[in-house]
């Protein structure tokens, strides 16, 4: 029983220092993205985005980008603001042009009800269950796009200081157990945490503060 007790113990902590570390970098790739002049999330795609979801370094691939080790964490917009993160794992999925490119970031703009409904059920494929399509970059978005009307997650990724709209289809997003349980306890579900119902970790301040502070950088940018 001590045994166990200390394996249960050792690993909560491992993961609680995973979990803190992947929201601190998520609001560190957020923050150093939209910092980049012409090369960010145009302004126009934050102001309708219902959810934001980042997946720093994900798995360095090989041939085709793989996901199978891709964790991230998302917020959604509440009626106060912008919730507490939930956390998530991405799997397969097809990676446009990411082959032998190492070190990537991902982020995904929610960008309607439905395609935020996907994302609190906790399980959802891009292409099959939600639409997504390669976001726009830059100051702003073409008004001749379809990416407001038609497109439920728009999707970008940044590999070796590149940042582009990324075509990322079959790729399947699930609630990422551990670090869920790990930062709120047993109790809390996804949906509790993106509509706002669970107070926000200390922790997780800095990712919030990149999401509310990612617009005002579009707009200083102009």
């Amino acid at each position: 029983m001590a045994i166990l007790s200390m394996t249960s113990v050792g690993w909560a902590a491992t993961t609680r220092e995973a979990t803190d570390d992947r929201l601190d970098h998520a609001g560190r790739v957020l923050h150093e993205i939209m910092a980049a002049p012409d090369r960010g999330i145009p302004e126009e795609v934050l102001e309708h985005a219902r959810c934001v979801a980042v997946v720093p370094h994900m798995l360095k691939g090989g041939f085709v980008f793989g996901a199978e080790n891709g964790r991230g964490v998302a917020t959604c917009r509440t009626k106060t603001g912008w919730s507490a993160p939930a956390f998530f794992s991405i799997t397969g999925g097809s990676w446009g042009l990411q082959i032998g490119v190492e070190g990537v970031d991902l982020v995904m703009i929610i960008q309607s009800d439905k395609g935020m409904a996907h994302l609190i059920s906790s399980g959802f494929q891009l292409g099959a269950d939600a639409s997504a399509a390669a976001g726009p970059v830059g100051r702003h978005a073409s008004a001749d796009t379809d990416w407001k009307l038609n497109t439920e997650v728009l999707t970008y990724s940044r590999a070796r200081g590149a940042f582009a709209g990324l075509t990322l289809t079959g790729a399947s997003i699930r609630r990422d157990n551990d670090s869920t349980r790990v930062m709120y306890g047993p109790g809390a579900t996804t949906r509790s945490i993106l509509r706002g119902q669970i107070a926000t970790p200390g922790v997780a301040e800095p990712f919030l503060s990149a999401v509310r502070g990612a617009k005002a950088q579009a707009v200083a940018s102009n």
